[in-house]
């Protein structure tokens, strides 16, 4: 059932959702079990508590902190007093913190007390932050306390249980056009840029994710994707919501607990990125577990090896599993659908989706985006977002692909990935598709590398699958049987795991840094 047919802002669907699934589960972490009454009356709230200090509609509210039942009451809660919704990376160091909350001028932080021996505040404090007058602690270690253990700090135990007339005067006063949200990129290329989007824009990108994973209220959906990033905010918790499936956040991925939480929750929607799949399958206790509820995967950021497709399939026991493909300033713009083959799936990232048209430049082959989702532009930077979406509306993304004659698109590579050798253009996704079909090879990353003679030649960063011997030479054999002579990496260095992103992409620049 669709629950989003009346509502087009973010606070509009929450309160749809509670009076059509009042009693369903919606989000369990460990002991606490909200259902959607439940997670309405603490969002509302949470809404009071930044009313009452003084939080303007409009105003940014960042959330700094890793996967609980908090955040998402903290960012509906921001969003139900007409607030903006900054989530920060909880990677970020205390400066790269410190930035993200100076440039978007927040009014409120809340962010996670300690939490695996990081201090978030402390890391803020030291590098010479200026807090915002209101500041929200998580407790995601310890107790919920009250009454400001430390001056100006709040609690979570300060936070409401339920909402007044004027948080509720707020929710209704937002209106679909409003910005709901500003993402930061990851910064892996430069300095990370804030993607600003409206409800409107949040909800099509979010409700396009549902379509295709034929998302439903008898879902139960594991989200190890980070909130902060758009697949756990956008395509994880707004997703659910607009279908009334039941969310079920993991703080931090681990493979064993993992499989117990699918086993005790019945989990039936597992997204992430490949890697979170592959250590599943590999792991040596996965048959003491009962993992048959599941039936939807949806996966992208890198190389889909044909082979690890079908082994989810088939040992995972998924129904069905999807590729998509997506960025921060359009979130879900091609996905597959239920139904394609293990080939279709593994070499493409899918289809339109989200209304958007997909093409690719004819002169270097970027991928080239214009639809109803895409960001409304970068805070503060009119010039970003001029280089980003031009006077056609098209959102330039910096990938380059291919599609076929279904439309289908095949991501080649990011565009500041190519490198040239002896004159020629290689890119690295072709290489590492060949590399992912070599037994023994779990994932592998190539960078281009300065060479005298040639300008650039190929590293390859490969991980091996427990229990194959792989050499070095065994790698370029393999490869100079299935490339030609320029696109063969010339080196190959073995290494226990890929540098990566809170979203799975592989950060190619510490690769090539290290080289």
């Amino acid at each position: 059932m669709r629950i989003d047919e009346d509502a087009d802002t973010v606070p509009a669907v929450l309160a749809l959702a509670a009076r059509r699934f009042p009693g369903r589960e919606a989000v369990v972490d460990e002991a606490v079990r909200l259902d959607y009454a439940d997670l309405y009356e603490r969002v509302r709230g949470c809404a009071e508590l930044f009313v009452r200090r003084g939080i303007a509609a409009g105003d940014r509210v960042a959330i700094c902190s890793p996967n609980t039942w908090h955040w998402v009451v903290a960012a509906l809660g921001a969003l139900y007093s007409g607030a903006t919704l900054v989530p920060v990376n909880t990677r970020f160091t205390g400066p790269e913190m410190r930035d993200i909350l100076d440039r978007s001028a927040a009014s409120a932080l809340v962010v996670a007390g300690p939490f695996l021996g990081v201090d978030r505040l402390g890391q803020l404090r030291e590098a010479g932050a200026t807090l915002p007058a209101t500041v929200l602690r998580i407790p995601v270690e310890g107790t919920e306390g009250t009454g400001g253990a430390e001056e100006g700090v709040l609690e979570w135990g300060d936070v409401p249980t339920g909402g007044t007339a004027d948080a509720d005067a707020r929710a209704a006063a937002v209106g679909p056009e409003d910005v709901g949200d500003i993402l930061f990129t990851s910064g892996t290329t430069g300095r990370s840029k804030g993607a600003m989007t409206s409800h409107r824009r949040t909800l099509g990108t979010a409700g396009a994710w549902a379509d295709c994973a034929e998302l439903g209220p008898e879902d139960r959906y594991l989200v190890v994707n980070p909130f902060f990033h758009s697949f756990g905010y956008k395509a994880g918790i707004l997703a659910a919501l607009l279908r009334g499936a039941t969310l079920v956040p993991q703080v931090t991925f681990d493979a064993r607990q993992a499989m117990e939480v699918i086993e005790r929750e019945r989990i039936t929607v597992l997204p992430g990125a490949p890697t979170i799949y592959q250590v599943l399958l590999d792991h040596p206790d996965r048959a003491r577990y009962d993992l048959s509820s599941l039936r939807l995967a949806v996966t992208g950021a890198t190389t889909v090896p044909v082979a690890l497709v079908e082994r989810m399939r088939s040992e995972l026991a998924f129904d069905t599993v999807l590729t998509a493909y997506g960025l921060t300033e359009a979130v879900v713009a091609t996905m597959c659908r239920p139904g394609d083959d293990a080939e279709t799936v593994a070499r493409t990232s899918g289809r339109a989706a989200a209304g958007f048209e997909v093409r690719t430049d004819p002169g270097n082959g970027e991928i080239l985006l214009r639809g109803p989702n895409t960001m409304l532009g970068y805070l503060d930077d009119p010039e970003a977002t001029g280089k980003a979406i031009d006077e056609q509306g098209w959102l330039h993304t910096g990938d380059v692909g291919s599609l076929d004659e279904r439309g289908y698109l095949t991501i080649t590579d990011r565009i500041k990935d190519m490198y040239i050798c002896g004159g020629f253009n290689v890119y690295p996704a072709e290489v590492e598709q060949v590399l992912a079909r070599l037994d023994g090879v779990a994932e592998a990353a190539v960078v281009g590398v300065p060479d005298q003679r040639l300008g650039e030649v190929g590293r390859a960063y490969v991980v091996g699958t427990p229990g194959h011997r792989l050499s070095p030479a065994d790698v370029l054999a393999f490869c100079r049987e299935r490339l030609a002579n320029f696109k063969v990496p010339r080196e190959v260095e073995f290494t226990d795991a890929l540098p990566r992103n809170a979203s799975g992409k592989v950060l190619k620049r510490e690769l090539r840094e290290r080289a």
